[in-house]
């Protein structure tokens, strides 16, 4: 991350950021002020560590102060949904926001995990249109990647704890079926699949030793198997999805997309990918 010392912070300096509980962690202040320094802009981006209590509040303050841009992450991405002026019709469908936006004087909520989940395989070299890709999961994360590959024209399959909320997100997005998440019960399924994703928080840091269950030698020659968890880059599924020699996605692609996507929202700015890019393999290193 550039030293914010160095950066023109001044009367003129735009604020954007991301509200989260907790938000720490955060690798978006990285990617998003390489970017801004890189193209010369008067702009700068914290992190605001929001409970949910007092989310409405922030989203006011955003429109007092005038705060230029938000991200927002767990657990406010639902929330976030009634307190906007108006929602994108991605975020309307995926029933979660996590971009802010001015539209004028209009507060706009966007969702801007779906594409890029999405662009993070194309640009992996997966084309999920016409295949067959289990989910595991059914949390917030499960949503935009659901709709994702839905609106890409994959078949998708949920398999999660909780058979009545994965039932719930099926239906929502016209799955084809629910699996539990669980190993005994999973291993004869798997041939059938051509990509899985991992929306669960297995295998992130400090818990990296952890992975889903999921019988990765079951699953066919040609499968490709995505994480979103991007602490460590490569996780213990990853790992053994790569020792039986199957592709491979990490989840830093969506991170660094959904990032990209916001920053243009915000700029009216292509985004400098490639700076972001390696502003968060740096940290990450």
């Amino acid at each position: 991350m550039p030293d914010l010392k160095s950066m023109p912070i001044d009367a003129h300096t735009q604020v954007v950021g991301v509200l989260g509980y907790p938000v720490r962690h955060s690798l978006s202040p990285t990617m998003h002020n390489a970017a801004f320094e890189a193209l010369g802009l008067n702009w700068v981006y914290l992190a605001f560590e929001v409970p949910p209590e007092r989310l409405a509040e922030a989203i006011a303050g955003m429109r007092a102060l005038g705060i230029r841009g938000l991200n927002l992450t767990i657990p406010h991405k639902e929330a976030a949904c009634s307190l906007v002026d108006r929602l994108t019709a991605q975020a309307e469908a995926i029933g979660a926001v996590n971009t802010l936006f001015w539209d004028g004087d209009t507060l706009v909520g966007d969702n801007t995990d779906a594409e890029g989940f999405l662009r993070s395989l194309l640009e992996a070299g997966v084309e999920p249109k016409g295949q067959r890709v289990l989910v595991l999961g059914a949390g917030g994360s499960a949503r935009a990647i659901v709709y994702a590959l839905r609106q890409r024209g994959a078949s998708v399959w949920l398999a999660n704890r909780n058979l009545q909320r994965a039932e719930q997100l099926a239906q929502r997005y016209d799955a084809e079926g629910v699996l539990p998440l669980d190993a005994a019960a999973l291993a004869p399924q798997l041939t059938r699949f051509d990509g899985v994703v991992n929306c669960t928080p297995l295998g992130m840091h400090p818990n990296e030793e952890t992975m889903p269950p999921l019988p990765i030698a079951n699953l066919p020659a040609h499968a490709w198997v995505c994480d979103l968890v991007y602490r460590p880059l490569e996780t213990r599924l990853l790992r053994e999805a790569h020792a039986h020699g199957l592709k491979t996605v990490s989840g830093l692609g969506m991170l660094l997309w959904q990032g990209a996507l916001a920053f243009e929202r915000w700029t009216g700015t292509s985004a400098p990918v490639a700076v972001m890019a390696r502003a968060l393999l740096e940290k990450l290193a």
